[in-house]
């Protein structure tokens, strides 16, 4: 078995997602739940990289568990937290054990958080009740309501370049394409407060037909390229621009023609997958069959409306470079450091966070 890099334990808590600091080259936070998130508190770690090893700077418990978490794009101490009771808290690691603020309109768990770096005052979320919401620190209520999908959204993200579009991946095995610049009339939402719907979405692809979409992630030098993974075991590459907008609202899904090349590996459901900020072609994965994996990409050539399938022995277009067999249960998370070049965090339901090269 391989060595990690540094590691170090949440003792108590399965590990959900990790994330380095934008602002912090050696502070990184685990979003972690008791019970494999099943039942019980969360607890945020902040981890400090020191030339010793990692240690775990500070932590704050909630009542539920946490299954992700986004830094704040504006405010160098600040992280955000999705939570299991579908409360969404900000959390300021210079203070101690409450959070600045916290929102819960979502019905259902919300899964996913992400903060948009191009608009560096929203951020969104997504949760089981089949909504994504938009929203800024210093306001009580989200500002906008989308009603992406009938079933979970597992994630949604801020594109890297464009900061009026989101995408969104579901249990329904579509990847949504929003526009939050074309929004309907306001509706009420819990509180009394009123927020901007969005009812459809610019694309909708049908990236994983019959199967359901774990994660997603906007190609951060070709935002028009995206990478899904899925229970179905493969992780996709779509390119947006060969995808053409559904002609009515009753005619929501496209053909499968965005879909240019497809990579094979994983043993069992891809959990996480997150393209490089330092590399157009290199993306890593998490997946249940307890590895983390990274991949040497090279789509199609755009036009051709060809789809590659890359297999674990490599092929035309890409190839699996690495497998990270360290961990000893499901990998749910992994990030790469934005300030050192080819470093990867990884955490796993086994209570640990393990980083290496």
């Amino acid at each position: 078995m391989q060595q990690p890099f540094k590691r170090i334990r949440t003792d108590g808590f399965a590990c959900y997602s990790i994330a380095f600091s934008p602002f912090y080259p050696n502070k990184s936070a685990v979003a972690g739940s008791a019970n494999f998130g099943l039942v019980g508190n969360g607890r945020l770690s902040v981890l400090q990289d020191t030339p010793a090893g990692l240690v775990i700077e500070k932590g704050f418990d909630t009542q539920d568990g946490l299954y992700d978490l986004a830094w704040s794009e504006c405010h160098e101490n600040q992280i955000a937290t999705a939570s299991g009771d579908g409360s969404v808290k900000l959390w300021d690691v210079m203070l101690n054990d409450f959070p600045i603020r916290k929102w819960h309109e979502h019905q259902r768990e919300v899964f996913s958080i992400d903060w948009s770096n191009t608009q560096k005052d929203l951020f969104c979320t997504s949760s089981w009740d089949g909504t994504i919401k938009i929203w800024t620190p210093d306001r009580p209520t989200s500002l906008t309501t989308i009603p992406a999908h009938s079933s979970c959204v597992y994630a949604a993200l801020f594109s890297p370049s464009q900061p009026s579009i989101i995408a969104s991946c579901s249990s329904d095995g579509t990847l949504k394409v929003w526009d939050t610049r074309s929004p309907l009339p306001s509706t009420s939402v819990p509180g009394g407060a009123q927020a901007t719907n969005l009812a459809t979405p610019q694309l909708t692809i049908p990236a994983h037909p019959n199967a359901e979409i774990l994660s997603l992630d906007f190609n951060k030098y070709s935002p028009n390229l995206l990478a899904t993974g899925s229970v179905d075991r493969t992780i996709r590459i779509h390119d947006v621009r060969m995808a053409t907008p559904a002609p009515s609202p009753s005619t929501p899904h496209l053909q499968p023609n965005a879909t240019i090349a497809t990579l094979l590996g994983h043993e069992y459901a891809v959990r996480r997958v997150n393209w490089s900020p330092h590399h157009s072609n290199r993306l890593a994965s998490a997946s249940y069959d307890m590895t983390c994996r990274l991949w040497a990409t090279d789509p199609a050539p755009t036009g051709t409306g060809m789809s590659q399938s890359f297999s674990s022995q490599g092929g035309v277009g890409g190839r699996m470079e690495r497998v990270w067999d360290g961990h000893k249960e499901f990998v749910v998370g992994c990030s790469w450091s934005l300030y050192e070049e080819g470093v990867v965090a990884s955490c796993s339901w086994d209570q640990e966070v393990h980083m290496w090269r």
